[in-house]
């Protein structure tokens, strides 16, 4: 994955990468839900195998849904969070040991966020134009009104050249999830609020971010870290942040060559415990 996209054509390359069959609206049928997710990681933890994970989830009726297809879709999109997460990410296994080092929910939902944007092209394009606004400073650039997310969505271009078409029904809820996940993670305050703000980031989720950032940005990564912007983080504060980073024993600055950097003490993720809660 290279450095974000830059600008209006930047933001086209985004959007051209993906086919209408890989873009979808599941938005619209939840957005994060943290708890559910949360729930899915552990079974797979217990279980060690999605099919197992799917039996128990739909026996047991996980997802408190009123029908058996409204429940597979539900497993469909929060199991896919992790099943197609990258290796950057932590490993599903993994995760429910990560989320026991949370300190709040809030910080559990900054963690599984990351799984989504990466899951989910249409969310992921549209973050991409927030953290553009972000850096060019626009007096208001965390603007989540329906309107603004609407035309946001419209720039969207298909790779076979065709745009962005669905019923103003459907966008107008995919903008309420979307906005859903931004309370989540704590950008939006209240159920009423569109404008947003830069959140406060969590240790671990900080974590996560930086080892994302890490694998994924190669060796210049400090100069456009994927994972602090993913999470609504302006330049202002990276320096801050890695500092934070630093004084956890997961990361430090080394001198290399006359020059100094930061860098992960061992492995990227191997701050992660090698027990904990199932």
């Amino acid at each position: 994955m290279s450095a974000l996209p830059d600008g209006e054509d930047g933001l086209a390359s985004l959007s051209r990468t993906f086919s209408p069959e890989e873009v979808t609206m599941d938005l619209t049928t939840c957005g994060l839900l943290p708890a559910r997710a949360e729930e899915v990681a552990r079974l797979y933890r217990e279980h060690g195998n999605w099919n197992q994970v799917k039996q128990v989830w739909l026996k047991e009726r996980r997802a408190n849904r009123s029908t058996k297809g409204s429940a597979q879709k539900l497993y469909r999109i929060l199991s896919g969070l992790f099943k197609n997460a990258p290796a950057s990410l932590p490993n599903a296994r993994d995760l429910p040991i990560v989320l026991d080092t949370c300190s709040s929910s809030r910080h559990k939902s900054q963690a599984l966020y990351l799984y989504l944007i990466i899951n989910d092209p249409l969310v992921r394009y549209a973050v991409h134009e927030y953290i553009q606004r972000l850096s060019a400073d626009y007096p208001e650039p965390l603007d989540f009104a329906n309107e603004t997310l609407t035309a946001v969505l419209n720039q969207f271009e298909y790779a076979d050249g065709t745009a962005f078409d669905y019923a103003d029904s459907t966008t107008k809820r995919w903008c309420e999830g979307f906005r859903s996940v931004m309370r989540e993670i704590g950008v939006l305050e209240g159920q009423q609020t569109v404008i947003g703000t830069p959140p406060t980031l969590g240790e671990t989720p900080l974590l996560i971010a930086m080892d994302y950032s890490y694998q994924e940005g190669g060796e210049e990564w400090f100069t456009s870290p994927m994972g602090l912007q993913y999470l609504f983080q302006p330049n202002a504060r990276w320096d801050e942040l890695y500092d934070r980073a630093a004084e956890t024993e997961a990361w430090e600055f080394v001198e290399l060559h006359g020059s100094v950097r930061l860098q992960p003490v061992d492995e990227p993720y191997s701050w992660i415990p090698t027990e904990g809660a199932k």
